[in-house]
């Protein structure tokens, strides 16, 4: 009885973590939930197909399903997605930070007739706002039209006393070398994917 209360426990658990955090790879189930080795991780989402969707993008991506969605109460509906390392990126950051409790995707930051941006995700730690941004296949002059309104919004003390903090995450050495460049002057860590995995 207690295993089972356990096991459906855990089961919701993760559907919620999905319904936070859109995909998730295998890896990163296993990380969030403590799923213990490969093998075992995928016995348990095996046993969890009812309520999930997946595919393969490097290695299995998971989303919900409709009878996931119905059973924690989520609406928006997720599908087979070509940019799905996109969120993968952003979901390696949430777990390095150690899922922080106030985390939200897509936030927007407006101040009106100066700037609008909209953040991939942002959290606030010790009274610090981090900003989360993934460049995946992003152009660069798309970055810096993204930097150049948030500095905007700091010009203007959008982000009360403290500038925010920058977290990007990227896909090679020379566009975080680029990141850099575009950041200059702001607080900011850029990692490159393979900082994670």
């Amino acid at each position: 009885m207690q295993k089972t209360i356990r096991r459906e426990q855990r089961v919701e658990d993760i559907l919620y973590s999905l319904k936070k955090l859109s995909y998730l790879s295998r890896s990163q189930i296993q990380t969030l939930h403590d799923l213990g080795g490969e093998r075992n991780a995928q016995k348990f989402l095996k046993s969890m197909d009812v309520y999930l969707n997946s595919f393969r993008d490097g290695e299995t991506i998971y989303h919900l399903s409709k009878e996931g969605r119905e059973r924690i109460g989520a609406k928006r509906v997720t599908k087979k997605l070509t940019t799905a390392q996109h969120y993968i990126m952003r979901n390696a950051l949430y777990i390095g930070f150690q899922a922080p409790d106030d985390w939200k995707n897509e936030i927007k930051m407006s101040v009106k007739d100066i700037a609008t941006v909209i953040c991939d995700a942002t959290f606030v730690n010790g009274g610090q706002r981090y900003i989360i941004e993934v460049d995946y296949t992003q152009k660069m002059v798309a970055n810096k039209s993204k930097m150049d309104r948030y500095r905007k919004l700091i010009d203007v003390g959008a982000f009360t006393d403290t500038p925010p903090v920058f977290i990007w995450m990227t896909t090679t050495e020379f566009r975080r070398r680029q990141l850099i460049n575009l950041c200059e002057g702001l607080e900011s860590n850029i990692f490159v994917i393979s900082d994670f995995y």
